[in-house]
């Protein structure tokens, strides 16, 4: 029996190197709204180390209801290779969405992965590097 009951996550948070070229980014790709923006507070003595100043960042609200967030911590560039993170990946509806993605990112002048099949997981996905070379991952199920 798992020790906890969890129906899946609430958020997940990013570090990313530059907030406003990343909230430039994100804004673009998804357009989804602001549940917090303190990123005019970056950079302030004491913001990066203060959770009730969301370290001077933003959180996303997206449709599901789940939150995705973004911290500026001005580090070292992201590597996958390393323990952490690989990638982040969010669900569209069906594989004519990914298409219709992929049009769209390419007129924006967005660069961006080939539609690839995974048929083993059924899923199908359109892979994008953000501006930290962060993967973000477009899934939809195949069939």
């Amino acid at each position: 029996m798992a020790i906890v009951s969890s129906p899946g996550y609430a958020h997940v948070r990013l570090t990313v190197t530059d907030i406003g070229r990343s909230v430039a980014f994100y804004d673009r790709l998804f357009g989804w709204p602001k549940a917090i923006d303190a990123s005019e507070r970056a950079g302030e003595p004491g913001v990066a180390e203060s959770p009730e100043a969301f370290y001077g960042g933003v959180v996303y609200q997206t449709p599901q209801g789940t939150l995705f967030g973004l911290r500026p911590v001005g580090r070292e560039a992201f590597r996958s290779e390393v323990t952490g993170l690989d990638h982040v990946s969010f669900a569209v509806e069906g594989r004519a969405d990914l298409e219709a993605a992929a049009a769209a990112l390419t007129e924006a002048g967005v660069e961006h992965g080939e539609i690839s099949d995974l048929t083993d997981a059924g899923l199908a996905i359109l892979s994008i590097q953000d501006p930290d070379d962060i993967n973000i991952e477009l899934t939809a199920p195949l069939g």
